[in-house]
């Protein structure tokens, strides 16, 4: 079978099949009316600022699904934060890029949802090592997708394979306690033992220490086998058996440090997300988070035309006329019309990303994080200066 998992294959999406049927009506009626006006179409989520801040991102899968059309596109830089107005604007004839409309804001919305979840998540505890470990929660095909929004925001790493051969990056992870249940109850020994053994030196040495016993139980055993090369413990405790997290972490630190072990770091991983890490970061050195991030919601992006043939215009609860954004000295987000005047000292965030059907714009994943970082905090996402 050449497509067994019934996913759309890339060659769809380039060609505009992977489209609403609508827009291939309405292809068929501009082209049987012989009309196809010059248009300005802007992607958007709220038409002003909303103080509510978004981490943009997709923009080089944007990039690649114009390459070839003859349309110019400029774009808010990978990785910009945004609280309204556009993020994307189209300029050529509308049947040019009509049916690419419902692929656009695909490869915007989700991922921008993944990225603003991610960091929340990496602000709550700008210190500590965090990971992304939800690529389970979502289709195969877009686990690159959920990791690259992940690093971008400034995660340390994630979990998944086959995305880190897509982002040329290392997977990490340690042991389920699907490894633990193959040695059984009061084996633990023999299963942290066999992992040594069988594991990479490079690999970090954490041993998981919840499943049979209690985390303190487990964790003492495991620096008692493992000695100077244990790493870390990992607490993975299903939230229904859980109690005072807290202070199951504090006890564990406790028992580690009272045998001289302040050197094993302790891993939280499981429900995880940006509360439970400002609660336990101060007694916790790393975190898993997974279904924070990839049950985010998309940020809810809209394809409008604004202008035609030159002329202002839009639907109700819109507003016409080409744009500008712009970044404010005090970090706000400020929205004008492109032929106006633009705040003082403020800087214009729409970059050229395609013209005539050519990409003219790089991407690089660490500048993309370096702006995130650092654009969040200029507008203080979620309270953070970091």
């Amino acid at each position: 079978m050449s497509n067994p998992f019934g996913t759309v294959p890339p060659a769809a999406i380039l060609e505009g099949d992977a489209t609403d049927a609508y827009f291939e009506r309405t292809r068929a009626t501009l082209e049987h009316a012989e009309k196809n006006p010059h248009v300005v179409a802007e992607v958007t989520a709220d038409q002003f600022p909303t103080g509510s801040f978004d981490v943009f991102t997709g923009v080089k899968d944007v990039a690649t699904l114009f390459e070839g059309r003859d349309v110019d596109v400029d774009a808010l830089p990978d990785g910009q934060l945004f609280d309204g107005g556009p993020v994307l604007r189209i300029e050529g004839s509308y049947l040019a890029f009509a049916e690419l409309e419902t692929s656009l804001l695909g490869f915007l919305s989700q991922p921008s949802g993944f990225a603003t979840a991610a960091l929340e998540a990496r602000l709550a505890a700008p210190d500590s090592l965090v990971l992304s470990f939800g690529a389970r929660h979502v289709h195969p095909s877009i686990a690159s997708t959920v990791e690259r929004a992940s690093l971008l925001a400034g995660l340390d790493g994630f979990s998944h394979v086959a995305a880190g051969e897509i982002l040329d990056r290392e997977a990490g992870g340690t042991m389920p306690h699907a490894l633990m249940f193959c040695f059984g109850e009061g084996n633990q020994a023999d299963a942290w033992t066999a992992f040594d053994e069988a594991v990479d030196e490079d690999v970090p040495r954490i041993a998981l220490v919840d499943t049979f016993w209690d985390e303190k139980s487990e964790s003492l055993l495991a620096a008692e086998t493992l000695g100077d090369d244990l790493d870390g413990v990992r607490i993975d405790t299903t939230g229904s058996r859980r109690g005072d997290f807290r202070h199951i972490i504090r006890e564990v630190r406790w028992e580690l440090d009272a045998r001289g072990r302040e050197d094993v770091d302790i891993f939280c991983s499981g429900g995880i997300d940006p509360d439970s890490i400002r609660a336990l970061r101060d007694v916790a050195d790393g975190f898993g988070v997974g279904s924070h991030i990839t049950g985010a919601d998309s940020v809810d992006f809209s394809l409008d035309i604004v202008a035609i043939e030159g002329d202002p215009i839009s639907k109700r609860g819109k507003l016409s006329g080409v744009k500008d954004v712009y970044r404010t000295p005090a970090g706000g987000h400020h929205v004008a019309l492109a032929d106006g005047d633009g705040p003082d000292g403020g800087d214009s965030l729409l970059e050229p990303l395609v013209r005539d059907g050519e990409i003219v714009r790089q991407f690089a994943l660490e500048d993309a994080t370096e702006r995130c970082l650092e654009d969040a905090s200029a507008v203080g996402f979620g309270g953070s200066t970091a």
